[in-house]
């Protein structure tokens, strides 16, 4: 069954009409109006109860969060600060019993699908096949995918589907102008992970990715399953974006009213936002707009690893001035004596027009100005064999970490991504020291890559005009 095969439209309802019901008297109306007012109230609770995010604003769970990374083969960068993505992924699916839903851009898990001979393509395959082989252990996969490019491999989806997964598409590039850029796994309801790394061989070798992994946390779980269920519900054919969107997608934990919680020991408060507005369902914060809060939170310092940093829109045309996040950095660099350091990714599909924006924000600390700014790029070395593995060998991370949080997300920092792409990030509250905090372990993270011999000062080309941009 080809990818189509996944979408099913549902019978049509039953045009006739029901006989109309003699209507009751005396005690059989008491009884009746009983039942109405029994039902009425059973679904007043049942709206609060999705109005309400399924909590009262903590969460008893007793939940872990490790940091994930994919480091490059042959990287030299050191240590690493978190579980390997291939090995996080690999102990999801171990821990699977129900079921497993992946949010998605696309699927290139092995070495046809990208046309090459790599050794380094052996983890996906194994990922794709140990995803294969869960239907048949009773575990429901299901996958939501960004619409395929009349050039984008389908093999992968194709063979889930043959396992029995269910897949399916979601038009973006109609519904919003965008794609599903999204990256997260849902297991059991219970555990997750979110981050960087696409359903790619090369994000768990050859390409530096970071996330998070959630274990034994339903009540975050399930929260981010309505976002997975927003997609799902997309991916049928004609589908149109609801407005408003069911109370059923609906949540109480935001922005405004984080879940409070305990991780790995420490104290959080932590929420999922999403992007772009319109598949923000109520209570849903905006994915730009927890990004500025973070910022906007930060009361000494504010640490970013981002692949692409641009000040414009990338793909809609005509371009577009878009400095919503770079006023905001500017803006408490300004006023409140942030000290700001922002670690951008460096490769040859990198876009010319990002190394000006970085230039310019770098220059807030020229002449004396006493600004706390530093910007430098980190640039993947490659082998001439590595050379030749496509769009790999780059930092393709998405985070910052302030002295009071960690945010960890799925999109660029450009206009595209915000305001008609598809993205998720998580973001993690934990202002004091604490030696199981995330939030220590991702500055740790940033520290080992900005003082790692692969971090070159936007100011200095020699050690990154050569591996940037097109040749």
């Amino acid at each position: 069954m080809g990818l189509s095969g996944a979408y099913k439209q549902l019978d049509p309802p039953d045009p006739r009409e029901p006989p109309t019901p003699k209507r009751p008297q005396g005690p059989a109306l008491f009884v009746l109006l009983s039942i109405l007012f029994l039902l009425t109230f059973l679904l007043l609770l049942h709206l609060r109860h999705h109005r309400g995010g399924d909590t009262d604003g903590t969460c008893g769970d007793t939940c872990s969060i490790v940091l994930v990374e994919s480091i490059p083969e042959g990287l030299g960068l050191g240590p690493e600060r978190g579980r390997s993505t291939f090995e996080a992924w690999m102990e999801l699916l171990g821990r699977a019993r129900h079921s497993v839903d992946i949010a998605s851009f696309y699927w290139t898990l092995t070495n046809q699908d990208t046309r090459t001979h790599e050794p380094s393509a052996e983890q996906g395959e194994r990922l794709l096949a140990a995803l294969q082989q869960l239907p048949s252990r009773g575990v429901a996969v299901r996958v939501a995918v960004s619409a395929p490019s009349p050039t984008a491999p389908l093999d992968d989806l194709q063979a889930l589907e043959r396992s029995g997964a269910a897949v399916r598409a979601v038009d973006l590039p109609r519904l919003t102008g965008g794609v599903l850029h999204t990256k997260f796994w849902l297991v059991d309801g219970a555990h997750l992970y979110i981050g960087s790394a696409n359903m790619d061989w090369r994000a768990l070798t050859q390409v530096k990715e970071l996330g998070a992994a959630i274990y034994n946390c339903s009540c975050l779980a399930k929260d981010l399953g309505k976002i997975f269920e927003a997609y799902w519900s997309l991916g049928v054919p004609d589908a149109s974006i609801p407005a408003p969107w069911p109370d059923n997608f609906s949540t109480s934990i935001n922005l405004e009213t984080p879940l409070e919680m305990t991780l790995n020991g420490t104290e959080a408060t932590v929420f999922f936002s999403s992007s772009p507005p319109a598949l923000c369902a109520a209570g849903r914060t905006p994915d730009l707009a927890a990004l500025l809060s973070v910022i906007d939170g930060a009361a000494q310092w504010v640490d970013v690893a981002v692949m692409s940093y641009v000040v414009s829109t990338e793909f809609s045309r005509p371009e577009r001035f878009w400095p919503a996040i770079d006023e905001r950095l500017r803006r408490a660099v300004v006023e409140r004596g942030v000290a700001l350091r922002l670690l951008a990714g460096c490769w040859r599909h990198s876009r010319p027009s990002m190394f000006p924006f970085l230039r310019s924000l770098a220059a807030l600390a020229d002449n004396g100005t006493r600004y706390a700014v530093q910007v430098r790029l980190f640039v993947v070395p490659s082998s001439a064999a590595q050379s030749r593995i496509p769009f790999a060998r780059v930092s393709h991370t998405k985070y910052m970490v302030t002295d009071q949080a960690a945010y960890v997300g799925t999109s660029n920092w450009s206009g595209d991504y915000f305001e008609r792409t598809a993205g998720s990030a998580l973001v993690v509250a934990q202002p004091g020291p604490g030696s199981g905090s995330f939030r220590e372990r991702l500055r740790a993270a940033f520290e080992r890559d900005w003082s790692s011999g692969h971090s070159f000062d936007i100011g200095d080309p020699r050690g990154w005009a050569g591996h940037c941009g097109p040749r």
